[in-house]
This record gives C-alpha cells, sequence and structure tokens, in this order.
C-alpha cells in the first residue's frame, strides 16, 4: 500500500514526498481509513510506529475538506502528556499540512503565557496542548473549546499515569459531546478501557503490536557490576565501543546531573535532561544530542515515552526502572523505523530482582556479560533501592509520582510514515514555540 491508496488531498500527499515518505506504516495504514470515516477510534501503538502522523494526516485532510462551522475557534484539540510531545507534534502537522492554509497553535507550560494568548486570538484550527495550562487558558477565557470537532488523547496511559485525570475530565466537560475521538496508547489498561467507555462512540479497535513488546531489531545485554564501578564501566564501553550518541537513563534528577557531571569531567560530552531543568534548558539539550553536539544525554524516566530521535544506536539503563513496562519504553527509543539498536544494562546486586521482572515480562533471559575488572563482589549484599516502590503506591503510579497525582516536568514524539529505504527524519521539538503558525509556513 502506498498513501496515494489513501484517498488523502494532493497537497498532503505533496507534503509527504517532500519529507522523502511512500508507504504508511501498519498502524497509519490501519488508523488513516477509520479517521477519514469519521469513527472514533482507539489505537495501541508503541512510540516509534508512525502513530503521530496516523492521526495528523487524516485530520488535515478532514480540516481541509469541510468548512469551519465557527470561524477563529479551535476544530481539533489535541493533548499530550509533556510539553516535547506536544511540540513534536505540532512540529508533524505543520510539516504535513505545509501546502493548506490551515493555523495550529502550541500550548504548554514552563513558557510564558502572552505569546499563547496572543496565537489563541488570532484564530486557530488545530490545538496541540498539555492539559494544565490548556486549563489556565480556560481559566483566563483565552481559549474557547466549543467548537472542537475532533479530539485527540494521545499516549493516554502516560497522561493517567502522570495524575493527569482530574484534567482531563475537565476538558472533556468543556468539548462538545458531539465530536470525534481519537484515543492512541502504548497499552490497553483496565483504566484506559474504563476512560475509553465513557469517551468514546463505537470506536474501532487498532492494535499493530503486542502488549510491552520489544522491538526485534534491539539487541539487549546486561553487565554485572558494583554499584561504585558502574560509571567507569560506562565510560569504558563508551571510549572502547566509540559511541557518539548514548542516551542513558537514571531513576533520579539528582542521578542524573551528577553522573552528566562526572562524564563531562572525563571528556565526555553530556547533558542531563529531567522535570527540574527549564524547558529551554532541556529542548536545547535535546537539540544537541540530536546533532550529535553531545555524545551522551543522562534522562530519567520523563525521557521513557515519547523522545524521538532518528537512528539512536544506543540505550544505556545506568539504573534499571522500578516498574518493569518502563525497561520496555526505555530501549524503545532505538531499533526503530528499520535500524538496529543496542540497549544495555548496567545491573548491581541490588536490582536483581528488577532484572528478574523484566525477564519475566519480556519472557526470556537476557544475555549476561562480565567485563574483567568489572566482577561484581560477592561479600556485598543488597541493599534497598533509592526511590523504589513507596507503601501506599497505587497500580500504575511511578516512582516519584505523588498519591495524589502531582504532575512532574516531563520529556517526551511524532510517529512519522514509513520512509522507504532510509529512517524516517523527525521534527525537531526545538522549532516547536507557543506561537501560533501557518501550517503553510514551515520553520517561521
Amino acid at each position: 500500500m502506498s498513501f496515494t491508496d489513501l484517498g488523502l488531498r494532493a497537497e498532503i500527499l505533496r507534503a509527504i514526498a517532500e519529507e522523502g515518505y511512500t508507504e504508511p506504516t501498519p498502524i497509519q495504514a490501519k488508523a488513516i481509513p477509520v479517521v477519514l470515516a469519521g469513527r472514533d477510534l482507539m489505537a495501541a501503538a508503541q512510540t516509534g510506529t508512525g502513530k503521530t502522523a496516523g492521526f495528523t494526516l487524516p485530520i488535515l485532510q478532514l480540516l481541509s475538506t469541510k468548512p469551519a462551522a465557527a470561524r477563529g475557534k479551535p476544530r481539533v484539540l489535541v493533548l499530550t502528556p509533556t510539553r516535547e510531545l506536544a511540540a513534536q507534534v505540532e512540529e508533524s502537522v505543520r510539516t504535513y499540512g505545509h501546502f493548506l492554509p490551515l493555523k495550529t497553535a502550541l500550548v504548554f507550560g514552563g513558557v510564558g503565557i502572552g505569546p499563547q494568548i496572543k496565537a489563541l486570538k488570532a484564530g486557530v484550527d488545530i490545538l496541540v496542548a498539555t492539559p494544565g495550562r490548556l486549563l489556565d487558558h480556560v481559566g483566563q477565557r483565552t481559549v474557547d473549546l466549543s467548537g472542537i470537532e475532533i479530539l485527540v488523547l494521545d499516549e493516554a496511559d502516560r497522561m493517567l499515569d502522570m495524575g493527569f485525570i482530574h484534567d482531563i475530565k475537565k476538558v472533556l466537560a468543556l468539548v462538545p459531546k458531539q465530536k470525534q475521538t481519537l484515543l492512541f496508547s502504548a497499552t490497553f489498561s483496565d483504566e484506559i478501557r474504563g476512560l475509553a467507555n465513557g469517551l468514546l462512540r463505537d470506536p474501532q479497535l487498532v492494535e499493530v503490536a503486542p502488549r510491552n513488546a520489544t522491538a526485534d531489531l534491539v539487541t539487549q545485554r546486561v553487565y554485572p557490576v558494583d554499584k561504585a564501578k558502574k560509571r567507569d564501566l560506562l565510560i569504558k564501553l563508551i571510549d572502547d565501543h566509540h559511541w557518539h550518541q548514548v542516551l542513558v537513563f537514571m531513576r533520579t534528577k539528582h542521578g542524573a546531573n551528577t553522573l552528566a557531571e562526572k562524564l563531562n569531567k572525563a571528556d565526555i560530552s553530556a547533558a542531563a535532561i529531567h522535570g527540574n531543568k527549564s524547558q529551554g534548558a532541556r529542548t536545547r539539550a535535546l537539540a544537541d544530542f540530536k546533532s550529535m553536539k553531545l555524545n551522551v544525554l543522562v534522562a530519567t524516566d520523563i525521557a521513557a515515552r515519547g523522545l524521538d530521535i532518528d537512528q539512536l544506536p544506543h540505550v544505556v539503563n545506568f539504573e534499571l526502572p522500578n516498574v518493569p513496562e518502563d525497561y520496555v519504553h526505555r530501549i524503545g527509543r532505538t531499533g526503530r523505523a528499520g535500524s538496529s539498536g543496542h540497549a544495555v544494562s548496567l545491573v548491581c546486586i541490588d536490582e536483581l530482582g528488577l532484572l528478574r521482572d523484566i525477564e519475566r515480562l519480556l519472557k526470556k533471559p537476557i544475555e549476561k556479560i562480565v567485563l574483567p575488572g568489572f566482577e561484581p563482589d560477592p561479600s556485598i549484599r543488597a541493599e534497598p533501592i533509592e526511590n523504589g516502590k513507596r507503601s501506599g503506591q497505587r497500580p500504575g503510579q511511578r516512582s516519584g509520582q505523588s498519591k495524589g497525582g502531582q504532575r512532574q516536568g516531563n520529556v517526551p514524539k511524532p510517529g512519522a510514515p514509513q520512509r522507504s529505504g532510509k529512517p524516517p527524519q523527525r521534527g525537531n521539538p526545538a522549532r516547536g514555540n507557543a506561537s501560533q503558525h501557518h501550517s503553510g509556513s514551515r520553520g517561521r
């Protein structure tokens, strides 16, 4: 199947062709006809499958062929859990709407609200937003959601994990009941199904990957090592194998900062990215990493969903995640769009239980390699893991998130269509900003 078989108008096909794509990914091939038919959609798709284009392409088609009911009011609302994902979704809209006279606006926290208010007052067709900042605008009466024709909940499972359920319900009360709703989620948990049952009308179910499936092209290895020697082992792996672009995951913000500092002292360019970093710092670090000005990006699990980096070759779990599913999301940053990837986990004695949980989820053991000079000391006894699961933590609640669902800063991705013969080029989140854009004015 090619994109020309999907009934998209010439302007959209031209934009797709300019990006170098010819064939839709499986999620796009299944989702686009459903959206074009006006049906509600419940789609399960892992990151890296091209899901963002799976809804942006048909939405652009629908808006461009149907006149607006209310001039100036947003017609489409896309809710995302994180700022960076919002920026990347908006970039996808502008890329594929390049030849259409549609306007888009991007709304998220961590930046000044003034430019966003100006953009909204000027009128937009497609609004991409995070829940918290959107409700700020609602409170200031700078946005009117009464004209929404299509609502998209992107990475809905992540939004629930982050405690956005109350914000989502507030937004749902502000949009028309008669609308088309598209829900995308990496997994179909009971919570997600409950949300869908109260939101979607006779939805078409689309699922393109088994739950928690890991990328077939990702080589996974575990290096048993004492906690105190992890940093030296990481430096050795980077130096010996000449790794130039490595995404390293830590459990805590402090740990991410500390490791980045130590890598820089070892003449390995690194930066940390987590919720305590300003939006500008996070965007700059991600852009520098993508352009390979940085060798290493050290991230907390805020980056596990949504970081979109073409052909990322290496992911390192400096510390294993407390939730086994998060391991899948972490290593899913590599081995995408037909490219091979390499996932390495540095595992100390404290983390053997977490490793067993991960292998149980994967239904297979992960290869273990002990490097000479880094053999674990058998006399060291396991200790409780810092920032581990707390008593009273609700099922599905992430470490570092309060029981009340307090939001924390997060990093996040548009799925691009499948490129013929080479991996997709993704939009740079640094290009997304809080102002309004004409879809036909890419890069302004």
